[in-house]
């Protein structure tokens, strides 16, 4: 009796395919945090309002296994200062852009350290500030828009920040070997 094996049951060839295949996921689970890196990604105001507000920013991003990249933190070009940023915040954020703005992604802005400055400055007189930003790419422009929570509840938008690509920088590699004085 030749032929398919019953329904349920499985062959030899199959079973030592299963048995290849596990390993070899295991490995690309493993690796998978490995694969994301730390990017910084520099840009310039290209306007006046910007440049008032910021005078330009570099972007630390991580770069997931598939491209996508998420804030981590925003970095001051011109002063010393960093806010760090999580993905997420509540959709009125977004609600709350002006009419045409594509910017999708919302980061709310950590009140500790330099992000309360920030966040004061990009939205004076909102309980909390928000960060909606759109796909993020090197080379390329980016618009940030700001859009803050007031202490009566309603959302506002802030501010429209514009930049122009400058460029990309890293951190230097980790050094493995002890240093010798």
């Amino acid at each position: 009796m030749g032929g398919a094996p019953p329904f349920g049951r499985k062959s030899r060839y199959s079973r030592a395919m299963s048995l290849r295949l596990i390993p070899a996921v295991s490995l690309i689970l493993l690796a998978t945090p490995v694969a994301a890196d730390i990017r910084y990604l520099a840009f310039d105001p290209s306007d006046r309002i910007t440049t008032a507000l910021t005078r330009g920013v570099t972007l630390e991003v991580e770069r997931g296994l598939f491209g996508a990249v998420s804030v981590r933190r925003i970095i001051s070009t011109s002063a010393r200062g960093a806010a760090t940023v999580t993905r997420g915040g509540p959709d009125q954020a977004r609600a709350a852009l002006p009419a045409g703005a594509t910017e999708t992604t919302v980061y709310s802005i950590a009140p500790e350290g330099d992000g309360r400055g920030l966040a004061r400055a990009l939205c004076p007189g909102a309980d909390e500030t928000f960060l909606v930003l759109g796909r993020i790419r090197a080379g390329r422009p980016m618009v940030m828009q700001a859009a803050g929570r007031w202490p009566d509840g309603r959302f506002r938008h802030c501010t429209t920040l514009s930049y122009v690509w400058r460029g990309e920088w890293s951190l230097p590699p980790r050094s493995t070997a002890p240093e010798t004085p």
